[in-house]
């Protein structure tokens, strides 16, 4: 860098790096969970892993999108960039505001908190909680701003030993179960061969919403498109290979659950890989999920701070947020104050203790944006046949427009129904995204006010 050049994001991840960011923004605790939720809801094997499947071809369709996205606009901040460019300014920057305030933060705060407990338990430290969630969020933030590639190395690392103890509950669960329950027998419960279609099918939408919750967040890895070597062709492969490879390890674990508890046994514990592990090995495999739940909170934070901050640095170098969080780091090249910024705003929020009803605030508005950012397709395919341009060589959704109107009414009915179900939460998520609209302003004021005098 010469003398007086002002330091720049550097494309240091390869293939590899893109690829763990992908799963680690997806495989997170609730894999080792939420198995028992679609069960209660549809108590059959075959219907259990047909709303796992399901839910995969969702994911993929989402993964489609965005590979498209990251192909046609490679740019540090993802989701950001892509409304901003398709829509307005404003749209970008609502999307940054939420993540902020709220959505990533929040999700951080719970996530910290779950692994304090986890750590606790398992070293048998007597010390506070906070004081974990503390050192852990500070841990993980010195490391991330000592330089991408040492950031992207340890979630790298942490998402194998995720892969890891999933695939231990896995083997388990086929090799190791005395007992074993069918995968695939039944193919309907006996309630519901005497329900109405209708029922049936109600019971699999409402088992689809966890399902899809638990496929999200592949889409935090288009954050670091900037500093991926070559993203328009290792994000784009990183996204299909990472979904792929999550869908395989989330229907591996379902059927070894169905195998070793059954249908009914799923839908009746809270903890089925834990059920899992202690009758294939004792308290020994219980201890190992716990120790596997302790791993994949900390993946999931390490890989939210590696993500989130770059699109508070994309939204200041825009003009649009504090200018010391567009500030790149010389030695490290990493947007340090971004990435500070989050994990202080996070450390609060667990802190407070309001994360629990944060997250009840943010669901609608995360499902509110994956369908937005992906009708930004349509907008850059019209002006590119507006412009009579040939169609630029590079990754296309297969069956587009059909499969991206899928992927957004997944979204959008997730939406709906959290909106039916819980309409104050709704109502005060909405509040929260629209208290950011005068706040734009203003930042948008300072930004022509700053051009004038420049």
């Amino acid at each position: 860098m010469k003398d007086g050049e002002k330091p720049q994001l550097t494309g240091l991840l390869g293939p590899f790096d893109a690829t763990m960011l992908v799963m680690g923004g997806i495989v997170g605790a609730g894999i080792f969970i939420n198995p028992y939720v679609v069960a209660e809801r549809v108590h059959s094997p075959v219907l259990i892993l047909a709303a796992w499947v399901a839910g995969g071809v969702v994911a993929m369709l989402g993964a489609f999108v965005y590979a498209e996205l990251a192909d046609r606009m490679p740019h540090t901040g993802g989701e950001y960039a892509y409304l901003r460019e398709c829509y307005h300014p404003l749209v970008g920057f609502l999307f940054g505001w939420s993540l902020l305030l709220v959505v990533m933060t929040g999700g951080m705060a719970a996530v910290a908190v779950t692994f304090a407990r986890y750590f606790l338990a398992l070293t048998g430290l007597h010390a506070s909680e906070r004081v974990v969630v503390v050192l852990t969020l500070a841990l993980l933030t010195g490391i991330n701003c000592m330089g991408a590639k040492l950031g992207s190395r340890v979630q790298s690392l942490l998402m194998v030993m995720k892969i890891l103890v999933v695939a231990a509950v896995i083997l388990s669960g086929f090799l190791l179960i005395k007992h074993p329950f069918p995968v695939l027998h039944p193919v309907l419960p006996p309630i519901a061969e005497r329900q109405s279609s209708f029922g049936l099918l109600t019971g699999f939408g409402a088992a689809m919403i966890p399902v899809l919750f638990a496929f999200g967040g592949w889409q935090t890895s288009n954050f670091v498109a900037g500093e991926i070597r070559d993203p328009r062709r290792n994000l784009t492969r990183a996204l299909m290979v990472g979904v792929a490879g999550v869908i395989v390890l989330y229907l591996a674990v379902n059927a070894a659950c169905l195998r070793s508890l059954g249908a009914d046994g799923l839908a009746q514990t809270t903890v089925p890989a834990t059920e899992v592990m202690h009758r294939a090995l004792g308290e020994s495999g219980a201890k190992l999920v716990a120790l596997g739940i302790a791993v994949s909170t900390l993946g999931f934070l390490s890989q939210a701070i590696l993500t989130g901050p770059r699109v508070y640095f994309a939204m200041a170098r825009d003009g649009l947020f504090f200018r010391s969080v567009a500030q790149i780091t010389k030695r490290t090249r990493v947007p340090a104050v971004a990435i500070v910024l989050q994990s202080c705003w996070t450390a609060v929020i667990a802190l407070s203790g309001s994360y629990e009803q944060i997250l009840n605030y943010v669901v609608s508005m995360n499902f509110v944006f994956f369908g937005l950012s992906a009708t930004c397709l349509f907008v850059l395919r019209r002006r590119e046949a507006e412009a009579s341009a040939e169609p630029a060589a590079g990754f296309r959704v297969p069956g587009h427009p059909f499969t991206t109107i899928i992927f957004i009414a997944a979204c959008w009915l997730v939406v709906i129904d959290t909106i039916y179900k819980y309409p104050m939460n709704t109502f005060v998520g909405i509040a929260i995204l629209l208290f950011g609209v005068p706040v734009y302003a203003v930042w948008h004021r300072l930004k022509e006010k700053r051009a004038r005098i420049a």
